[in-house]
């Protein structure tokens, strides 16, 4: 679509307009951010379009977007579908061997699973290979619990970052400021950078990964934008 306004102005109910027309979702619902900053970070992204309008490079706007149309309606069904990724926990997951693999998740992984356990006096089955092993009740009805609390906004960022880690415990430590995005991206894809350290790897997948980072923390950002 080419560009057909010059002016993004922000409402004072935090609404988006182009040229005084309010910006919608792709459903027509009204686009109404949470807080000021998010607003303000949703028009700077249609100030930035150039001569044609590229959705896809408008992270922030789609996450709003999706929070609105897709997850506000059945925000107990979203939630509970996210949680589920806490029975499959990336981090639960540790290779046998090679020794320095087994190392490194140790020094990676343990930090992050000891802090959740902590924060939500929950523990962890770790399980050596890749077969499924269940995880205690306990800790999957805290989890959940933690989810449910949250906002069709929050469980919006934090659905990207659960689907391109594979960890709920990795969101929910950048949802609550204990794990750096950066930090928590790299410990979503140890084992594949690991491999990636021993054997090379082709472009295809380095810009598979640079989407998925960009995504990833396009994720955090609007997390961090929610907390004002």
């Amino acid at each position: 679509m080419k560009r057909f306004y010059k002016q993004v102005s922000v409402t004072p109910d935090l609404g988006i307009t182009l040229d005084g027309r309010p910006v919608r979702t792709p459903g027509r619902l009204p686009l109404v951010l949470p807080n000021a900053a998010l607003a303000e970070a949703v028009a700077d992204e249609w100030r930035e379009q150039g001569e044609e309008i590229l959705p896809h490079a408008m992270r922030l706007t789609g996450l709003a977007n999706a929070a609105i149309e897709r997850i506000a309606p059945d925000l107990e069904s979203f939630a509970a579908g996210l949680a589920a990724y806490a029975e499959s926990e990336l981090l639960c997951y540790r290779a046998d061997a090679p020794e320095p693999l087994v190392a490194r998740q140790a020094a990676v992984w343990d930090p992050i699973l000891a802090w959740a356990r902590a924060r939500y006096d929950v523990g962890f089955v770790l399980v050596e290979g890749i077969m499924h092993q269940p995880q205690p009740p306990a800790m999957l009805a805290r989890l959940s619990e933690a989810l449910a609390a949250r906002t069709a906004f929050e469980l919006a960022a934090l659905s990207t970052i659960v689907t391109i880690s594979g960890s709920l415990v990795i969101a929910l430590a950048v949802l609550e400021g204990a794990l750096e995005p950066e930090a928590a991206f790299d410990a979503g894809h140890l084992d594949e950078l690991w491999q990636a350290e021993q054997w090379g790897e082709d472009d295809f997948a380095l810009d598979q990964r640079a989407a998925h980072r960009t995504d990833f923390l396009a994720a955090c950002t609007f997390l961090g934008l929610l907390r004002g």
